[in-house]
């Protein structure tokens, strides 16, 4: 799941602290990292987390493979996402974010209401997200649902930008190396990369952290250094950057505050223990608390405690494709999770 681009760091607010705990005690653990973690900032991978990174990757993987036979022109958005997170729960894993299903000109951060009723139809972005215990697989594909050469044409260029970011990434590679890479190969296809739309870093319950890795020559020669990060491609044959649309019912903590209403109150509480820093939608919490759940996000929205995320839309209205894989870098070696 991608976030417009802003240099070198990714454009979500930055964390902030969070005050209240389970107890209506205070602390000042960062509102991106769980209480347990006691305050430590993950450094290195070891063991236990690169298998808990594969497992995510191999949980991805399958749903993949699980959805696509599934997707048909006509098919309801609400019924596609649903079987994805279902299915992820399944296989022993969590949405590490809700389901995006972009179509067209809508490039990302578009998923489906608790009463969508729109359809799959056109040039469909599916963005799907795992996580086991915070650590997180992110990878998306693009499906053409109108036998157009014209989509099937981006799909190939955001496939073919994907796959030669991961063929250049590597310890201590300069991230404007990588993106004039990643340009290079789209443009080769008669795309243009989406320049505000960019891959990342990943960290443990922080799907964006620190770096992001942009789809063309950003002049950045920040190295890449051991970790998680997600390549994500997007293609066009528009202008080349999005804009901010509608909000798209995506959210996150990014703060503290304070709600007087007490069943919001309660949605709040379960917002932090049940996803932390992890993006989440209101559809879900209309499947836990019903409708109410609205009005009770709503409150919160308003407290200044969440980051809403906007539909982000072509500039011209033109067609995007999507693609995206996680890869592990360590000094040893390079592992593509999903």
């Amino acid at each position: 799941m991608t976030e417009k681009a802003y240099g070198g760091s990714t454009g979500i607010p930055s964390p902030k602290t969070i005050t209240k705990t389970k107890n209506n005690q205070t602390s000042n653990l960062p509102i991106n990292k769980k209480t347990k973690m006691e305050n430590k900032k993950i450094q290195t991978l070891d063991k236990e987390s690169l298998e808990k990174l594969k497992q995510a990757g191999d949980i991805a993987k399958q749903v993949k493979q699980y959805i696509k036979p599934l997707i048909k022109p006509n098919t309801s958005l609400l019924e596609i996402a649903e079987k994805i997170e279902l299915k992820i729960k399944e296989l022993g894993g969590k949405p590490a974010f809700p389901t995006n299903l972009s179509i067209n000109e809508i490039a990302a951060h578009d998923t489906p209401a608790h009463n969508d009723d729109r359809i799959a139809q056109g040039l469909l972005k599916v963005d799907i997200g795992v996580h086991i215990d915070g650590y997180i697989a992110d990878t998306a594909f693009s499906i053409d649902l109108e036998n157009s050469k014209e989509n099937q044409n981006l799909i190939k260029a955001a496939e073919v930008g994907l796959k030669k970011g991961i063929d250049i990434i590597s310890l201590k590679k300069p991230i404007n190396e990588i993106g004039a890479e990643i340009e290079k190969a789209i443009k080769a296809c008669d795309f243009e990369p989406v320049r505000n739309l960019s891959g990342h870093e990943i960290e443990q319950y922080e799907l964006h952290a620190g770096l992001t890795i942009p789809n063309f020559d950003n002049t950045q020669t920040t190295q890449i250094k051991e970790g998680t990060f997600a390549i994500e491609p997007f293609t066009t044959n528009g202008f080349g950057a999005v804009r901010d649309g509608k909000p798209s019912g995506i959210y996150s903590i990014q703060g503290e505050g304070n709600v007087r209403d007490n069943f919001a109150r309660q949605v709040l509480q379960f917002i932090e223990e049940e996803y932390q820093t992890l993006p989440f939608c209101s559809r879900w919490l209309v499947k836990r608390f019903g409708t109410k759940a609205l009005l009770a996000l709503n409150q919160i929205e308003r407290a200044g405690i969440l980051h809403h995320y906007k539909q982000l839309i072509e500039k011209n209205n033109a067609k995007v494709a999507q693609a995206e894989h996680t890869i592990i870098i360590t000094e040893k070696e390079k592992i593509v999770t999903t």
